[in-house]
């Protein structure tokens, strides 16, 4: 492996975390005798081009600077290559770091870890979600909780967290479930009211909801848990037990596992690692061993 290797790295991260992250990460890498070079784009695309670029040349590592969204970006750039993935997690979710029990928001102990991991060789594959040609490794979210995205991306003020919490009752006043059609694998299409169908990959979105409690990200297999036709009292009640994972106990609540998933519902939008991935229907389908990962 070549000792030269990559921060692709989001300046403005966690509310600016990612710029200051990037340098004691690199000081550890380079403490270890790594030569490391930047990454950076003048947006997503053109960050992304970047990074395709660097795994073109032979770089030994590309290791993401920031939370979920550059993590996100950068499997697309690893995906199915044999460049392992290195996080270095400093934005507001992390789920995918979270999930492989990296560190969180200690960028000179994330370095640390990925330098020993490429020195030691010690580089397993896990699993990742695609949906056409895009890759996720966390969760694929639909129905209430992208309305909630959606609508918090469209507010222009507040800023950061409480956005999203003021359209989560924004949607709350105008909410009802969704007809849904699923298929698992190769059965049946199954019509459903729903008020949410998560794809997860990994365990968690959102910053720690654990919406699919069970998801292992090496087994080659999709957690699809599905919250029914609940209503808003229901919905209350059961969404804060979304952070310890007991909301699979709910009798609206229902697990399945899958290796393929298409999933169709008029008017809802699909997001995955929480970036938009398209209108409904999606199918998703879990790729074992897709991508390389330093660190764990």
């Amino acid at each position: 492996m070549t000792s030269e290797i990559t921060l692709f790295v989001n300046p403005t991260a966690g509310r600016g975390r990612g710029a200051h992250a990037a340098q004691p990460a690199a000081s550890a890498l380079r403490a270890a005798g790594f030569s490391v070079r930047t990454v950076l784009g003048q947006n997503a695309g053109d960050a992304l081009t970047r990074a395709r670029a660097a795994v073109a040349d032979g770089t030994g590592a590309l290791i993401a600077v920031g939370g979920d969204g550059m993590a996100h970006l950068a499997l697309q750039a690893v995906a199915g290559t044999r460049t392992p993935l290195g996080l270095v997690a400093v934005g507001t979710g992390n789920d995918l770091a979270r999930a492989l029990g990296l560190p969180i928001r200690d960028p000179a102990a994330a370095g640390r870890r990925i330098a020993d991991a490429l020195k030691g060789g010690e580089l397993p594959d896990i699993d990742l979600g695609q949906v056409g040609d895009r890759w996720f490794g966390t969760v694929l979210a639909s129905g209430f909780d992208s309305r909630v995205n959606d609508r918090g991306n469209r507010l222009r003020w507040p800023t950061g967290r409480f956005k999203y919490d003021l359209a989560m009752i924004a949607e709350l006043a105008a909410f009802k479930p969704f007809p849904y059609r699923i298929r698992l694998d190769d059965g049946e299409v199954r019509e459903i009211e729903a008020t949410l169908v998560a794809v997860g990959n990994g365990s968690s979105y959102g910053g720690g909801m654990r919406i699919c409690p069970g998801a292992d990200l090496t087994d080659g297999l999709f957690d699809i848990t599905v919250v029914g036709d609940c209503g808003r009292a229901t919905l209350l009640r059961v969404f804060p037990s979304v952070y310890r994972g007991t909301h699979v106990d709910h009798p609206k609540v229902t697990v399945h596992r899958a290796a393929r998933v298409e999933i169709g519902a008029a008017g809802i939008t699909g997001y995955a690692d929480g970036e938009p991935l398209g209108p409904l229907p999606l199918t998703a389908r879990c790729v074992r061993g897709a991508v390389r990962v330093a660190g764990l």
